[in-house]
Protein backbone atom coordinates (compact mmCIF):
# COMPACT_ATOMS: atom_id res chain seq x y z
CA UNK A 1 0.00 0.00 0.00
CA UNK A 2 2.82 2.03 0.99
CA UNK A 3 4.29 1.96 -2.68
CA UNK A 4 0.68 2.79 -4.24
CA UNK A 5 1.03 6.16 -1.75
CA UNK A 6 4.51 7.30 -2.96
CA UNK A 7 3.62 6.40 -6.61
CA UNK A 8 0.31 8.16 -6.52
CA UNK A 9 2.19 11.11 -4.80
CA UNK A 10 4.26 11.43 -7.09
CA UNK A 11 2.78 11.21 -9.89
CA UNK A 12 0.03 13.87 -9.06
CA UNK A 13 3.11 16.46 -8.20
CA UNK A 14 4.48 15.37 -11.89
CA UNK A 15 0.32 16.46 -13.70
CA UNK A 16 0.26 19.26 -11.25
CA UNK A 17 4.01 20.28 -12.80
CA UNK A 18 2.61 19.93 -16.10
CA UNK A 19 -0.86 21.81 -15.46
CA UNK A 20 1.37 25.07 -14.67
CA UNK A 21 3.98 24.22 -17.21
CA UNK A 22 2.36 24.16 -20.42
CA UNK A 23 0.06 27.06 -19.75
CA UNK A 24 3.42 29.39 -18.48
CA UNK A 25 5.29 28.27 -21.87
CA UNK A 26 1.79 29.05 -23.86
CA UNK A 27 1.46 32.37 -22.39
CA UNK A 28 5.03 33.24 -23.77
CA UNK A 29 4.09 31.37 -27.45
CA UNK A 30 1.12 33.03 -28.08
CA UNK A 31 2.04 36.50 -26.11
CA UNK A 32 -1.05 38.68 -27.93
CA UNK A 33 -3.93 36.05 -27.27
CA UNK A 34 -3.27 36.04 -24.02
CA UNK A 35 -2.89 40.12 -23.90
CA UNK A 36 -6.12 40.45 -25.64
CA UNK A 37 -8.09 37.96 -22.76
CA UNK A 38 -6.65 40.27 -20.14
CA UNK A 39 -8.05 43.53 -21.94
CA UNK A 40 -11.45 41.22 -22.59
CA UNK A 41 -11.30 40.76 -18.54
CA UNK A 42 -10.64 44.42 -18.13
CA UNK A 43 -6.95 43.51 -16.22
CA UNK A 44 -4.74 46.58 -15.83
CA UNK A 45 -1.30 46.28 -17.09
CA UNK A 46 -1.58 43.18 -19.08
CA UNK A 47 2.13 42.93 -20.46
CA UNK A 48 3.93 43.39 -17.17
CA UNK A 49 1.44 40.59 -15.59
CA UNK A 50 1.04 38.43 -18.38
CA UNK A 51 5.15 38.56 -17.92
CA UNK A 52 4.83 37.54 -13.84
CA UNK A 53 2.04 35.16 -14.48
CA UNK A 54 4.79 33.31 -17.10
CA UNK A 55 7.10 33.46 -15.37
CA UNK A 56 5.41 31.98 -12.09
CA UNK A 57 4.09 29.44 -14.10
CA UNK A 58 6.79 28.15 -15.13
CA UNK A 59 9.01 28.29 -11.72
CA UNK A 60 6.29 26.75 -9.75
CA UNK A 61 6.23 24.27 -12.62
CA UNK A 62 9.87 23.39 -12.30
CA UNK A 63 9.09 22.95 -8.53
CA UNK A 64 6.76 20.70 -8.80
CA UNK A 65 8.48 18.57 -11.34
CA UNK A 66 11.72 18.19 -9.53
CA UNK A 67 9.55 17.42 -6.16
CA UNK A 68 11.80 20.61 -4.13
CA UNK A 69 10.33 22.84 -1.84
CA UNK A 70 7.09 21.05 -2.75
CA UNK A 71 4.90 23.18 0.37
CA UNK A 72 6.16 26.32 -1.13
CA UNK A 73 5.24 25.33 -4.48
CA UNK A 74 1.91 23.89 -3.59
CA UNK A 75 0.76 27.32 -1.73
CA UNK A 76 2.54 29.25 -4.58
CA UNK A 77 -0.19 27.42 -7.08
CA UNK A 78 -3.08 27.76 -4.78
CA UNK A 79 -2.54 31.68 -4.73
CA UNK A 80 -1.89 32.08 -7.85
CA UNK A 81 -5.11 30.06 -9.03
CA UNK A 82 -6.44 32.57 -6.48
CA UNK A 83 -5.62 35.30 -8.23
CA UNK A 84 -6.38 33.75 -11.52
CA UNK A 85 -9.99 32.70 -10.79
CA UNK A 86 -11.04 36.07 -9.79
CA UNK A 87 -9.30 38.33 -11.60
CA UNK A 88 -10.04 36.25 -15.30
CA UNK A 89 -12.63 33.70 -14.59
CA UNK A 90 -14.97 36.27 -13.55
CA UNK A 91 -18.03 34.28 -15.04
CA UNK A 92 -20.34 36.97 -13.17
CA UNK A 93 -19.82 39.59 -15.45
CA UNK A 94 -20.23 37.78 -18.37
CA UNK A 95 -23.61 35.85 -20.47
CA UNK A 96 -24.38 33.29 -22.12
CA UNK A 97 -21.26 30.90 -24.18
CA UNK A 98 -18.42 33.22 -22.61
CA UNK A 99 -19.94 33.39 -19.31
CA UNK A 100 -20.73 29.54 -19.08
CA UNK A 101 -17.09 28.68 -20.34
CA UNK A 102 -15.94 30.64 -17.87
CA UNK A 103 -18.15 29.65 -14.97
CA UNK A 104 -16.51 25.89 -16.14
CA UNK A 105 -12.87 27.03 -15.83
CA UNK A 106 -13.50 28.89 -12.21
CA UNK A 107 -14.83 25.33 -10.65
CA UNK A 108 -12.49 23.43 -12.43
CA UNK A 109 -9.75 25.55 -11.01
CA UNK A 110 -11.41 24.93 -7.62
CA UNK A 111 -10.51 21.30 -7.84
CA UNK A 112 -7.38 22.25 -8.99
CA UNK A 113 -6.45 24.35 -5.93
CA UNK A 114 -8.19 21.50 -4.03
CA UNK A 115 -5.15 19.39 -4.92
CA UNK A 116 -2.19 21.98 -4.46
CA UNK A 117 -3.85 22.49 -0.74
CA UNK A 118 -3.75 18.67 -0.26
CA UNK A 119 -0.23 18.63 -1.48
CA UNK A 120 0.52 20.69 0.95
CA UNK A 121 -1.21 20.02 3.98
CA UNK A 122 0.62 16.07 2.71
CA UNK A 123 3.88 17.68 2.82
CA UNK A 124 3.88 19.41 5.78
CA UNK A 125 2.72 16.49 7.46
CA UNK A 126 5.47 14.27 6.10
CA UNK A 127 7.96 16.74 6.85
CA UNK A 128 6.82 16.66 10.45
CA UNK A 129 6.71 13.08 10.49
CA UNK A 130 10.59 12.99 9.25
CA UNK A 131 11.24 15.46 12.12
CA UNK A 132 9.67 13.32 15.07
CA UNK A 133 11.08 9.97 13.20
Amino acid sequence: MQYLNTHSLTAGRILLGFYFALPGLAKFLDWQTHIDLMQRHNIPFADPLLFVAGVSNLVLAAMLLAGRHLRLSAYGCALYIIIINFNLHDFWNFSGLEGQHEAQNFFKNLGILAGCLMLAGFTAEQEMGEQQG
